[in-house]
């Protein structure tokens, strides 16, 4: 199983999914589901089976809304499967979501929107590695050039109880759970690849990378 795949695959698919607002994909904590997924195999090396699940498909602004769903979302599937590299993609079948999402192997990934609603899950599920023992990383990250992930700089967290939350007003001071000076978390969709410093570039706030975990090779 590679987390690197599964992540670079959800970020295809959230980057064309035809909604008329920006999604992103997030690791999900509950890989349950219910309803219809569409899923699709894609033989190659790496192989994986994906299933796609729109919770509305209504939203969907691809401009054929009386086309089966498994058409309508075949381009989709068409751009994750690129990261991976030559093979042939399956077509797409209307299958029960809570067997493909809670298939061993699958890494479930929530698509959600600006203000963090779930608008669609994935479930991917990677079959081999890329290429063979071989393959370069620079031939692994070729594939995923084009694909955008979300980047975020993180300086600090804490835990509230609710009362507190509801209290907060202008001019109130929440402390975090790091000291002045520490270096901000790096994350890239949500897993921490690094660390930095926070600096100031033309105006605005840029982070400033001291160091890249030995992890991040395993995203």
């Amino acid at each position: 199983m590679s987390t690197f795949h599964a992540t670079a695959v959800a970020a295809a698919v959230a980057g064309r999914l035809p909604f008329g607002y920006p999604v992103i994909p997030a690791p999900s904590t509950d890989p349950g589901a219910t309803g219809e997924a569409v899923v699709v195999a894609f033989a190659g090396a790496p192989g994986a089976r994906i299933a796609l699940q729109v919770l509305d498909p209504s939203q969907l602004e691809d401009g054929s809304p009386a086309a089966p769903l498994a058409d309508r979302l075949h381009p989709v599937f068409e751009s994750a499967v690129a990261v991976l590299g030559t093979g042939t993609l399956g077509d797409g079948e209307l299958v029960d979501a809570a067997g493909v999402f809670t298939a061993p192997g699958a890494q479930v990934f929530d698509i959600v929107d600006a203000e963090g609603a779930v608008v669609a899950r994935v479930a991917v599920r990677i079959d081999g590695a890329a290429g063979g023992a071989a393959a370069s990383g620079s031939q692994r990250l070729s594939r995923i050039a084009g694909v955008q992930m979300e980047l975020a700089v993180e300086i600090g967290r804490t835990r509230m109880p609710v009362r507190d939350v509801l209290t907060l007003e202008p001019g109130r001071v929440v402390e975090l759970d790091r000291a002045a000076g520490s270096p901000a978390d790096i994350r890239l969709n949500g897993r921490l690849i690094g660390h930095g410093t926070v600096v100031v570039a033309d105006g605005d706030f840029a982070i400033r990378v001291e160091r890249i975990l030995d992890t991040a090779e395993s995203v």
